[in-house]
């Protein structure tokens, strides 16, 4: 997928925080964009509503444009495509929480309301100087709201090295197994090689999720007390294996087919031969 590869929870596996230079594109794309509405929006007011409006009131409506503008529109894009804007979306950027999992309305709000102070008032001064501080690229709002910036485009895949836990071999080589859907296969994978780097109570969880998925397709279940990671390697490796073979089977067939193909009909004897 080209904004990689999410858990039913929508979770994010393939986390790697976004570059400082990626993070700055993409919050002047939104910041111009978001500027560039402002002066429409008072454009628009001040040419038709104040008209019928006390001079008294105005203040009141610049405020109400400004809030709505600065954290209404932020806080709502965000909430609603889980991370993206303009400027993350042509950057190929997502916010995500730390343990990799969605952005909800709270993180959205604080992280926009933040903003205000630290993007708007100091033209991004306190921002830049937050995120070059900071492992993650974080600004005072990710902090607070417990975000970071990922990136969803552009990096390599992860793939992890699957290797068959020697106690499951003799259960998982008997065991009925359908064929898997390829993106919830590959989800594993990407769980599998992203594991070691994911918080440890998401680690479980998205295990645990992933291992639930996948016993849908197996028959029987895995012994009992099985780790949940264990029985996805298996699952993983027995398929590859069973894959290989077949591949190997279709090789020989297409070989025999390929022969017969250039053999005289009726018995009679190939004068090549």
């Amino acid at each position: 997928m080209r904004d990689g590869i999410l858990t039913g929870e929508g979770v994010v596996l393939d986390a790697r925080p976004a570059s400082f230079v990626t993070r700055a594109l993409g919050a002047v794309i939104d910041l111009v964009a978001l500027g560039t509405l402002l002066v429409l929006l008072l454009v628009a007011v001040a040419g038709a509503a104040l008209n019928a409006v006390s001079i008294d009131f105005a203040p009141a409506v610049w405020i109400v444009l400004l809030v709505l503008v600065m954290v209404g529109i932020p806080t709502t894009v965000e909430t609603l495509t889980r991370g993206r804007s303009l400027g993350k979306l042509a950057t190929g950027v997502r916010i995500v929480r730390d343990d990799g999992g969605p952005v909800r309305f709270r993180h959205a709000f604080i992280r926009a309301l933040v903003g205000v102070g630290e993007l708007w008032m100091t033209f991004g001064a306190v921002a830049i100087v937050a995120s070059l501080s900071n492992d993650k690229g974080k600004r005072v709002g990710d902090m607070l709201a417990g975000t970071y910036a990922v990136r969803v485009r552009g990096g390599k895949p992860t793939y992890a090295a699957i290797a068959m836990p020697p106690y499951l071999a003799g259960w998982a080589a008997h065991a009925d197994m359908r064929r898997l859907p390829d993106g919830l296969a590959l989800a594993v994978r990407q769980f599998l090689g992203r594991a070691a780097q994911l918080h440890p109570a998401s680690r479980v969880r998205i295990g645990q999720d992933l291992a639930g998925r996948i016993e849908q397709y197996v028959a029987p279940g895995p012994p009992p007390g099985t780790p949940p990671e264990d029985f996805l390697c298996a699952v993983l490796a027995e398929r590859r294996s069973r894959d290989w073979v077949s591949a190997q089977r279709g090789r020989v067939l297409a070989q025999e087919q390929g022969e017969m193909l250039h053999r005289l009909p009726y018995s009679v004897p190939d004068p090549r031969s």
